[in-house]
């Protein structure tokens, strides 16, 4: 499997980024698909997932400002940022999460970095 993150960069607080995500080798349908991010010194934390039929979850620190969404025609799942704080810059990665685990199949993930 590999999941090829893109879409970062820095951007003023206030402002917005659309990251995508193109998985291959899996049957990119069938699977629940995450965002996650991590920043300096930090854990790497869960910011949204959505199911293959486009179920949604967002973390509260990011809801109404970050919209997951998915394309499983061209297997790649977004996440659309608006609004964003100095406080979202991370390096975010995409996941397949398989019974609530997330798998990021060495990924590398995009760096979002918001000046304030």
């Amino acid at each position: 499997v590999q999941l090829q993150a893109f879409g970062g960069g820095l951007v003023q607080a206030g402002g917005s980024l659309r990251l995508s995500c193109a998985a291959s080798g899996l049957t990119f349908g069938n699977y629940v698909m995450g965002w996650y991010r991590q920043a300096p010194g930090k854990e790497r934390e869960l910011v949204a997932r959505i199911s293959s039929g486009g179920i949604t979850y967002h973390v509260p620190s990011v809801k109404g400002r970050f919209t997951v969404s998915r394309d499983n025609a061209k297997n790649t799942v977004y996440l659309q940022m608006t609004s964003l704080k100095p406080e979202d810059t991370a390096a975010y990665y995409c996941a397949v999460i398989v019974g609530l685990v997330p798998k990021f199949y060495g990924g590398q993930g995009t760096q979002v970095t918001v000046s304030s």
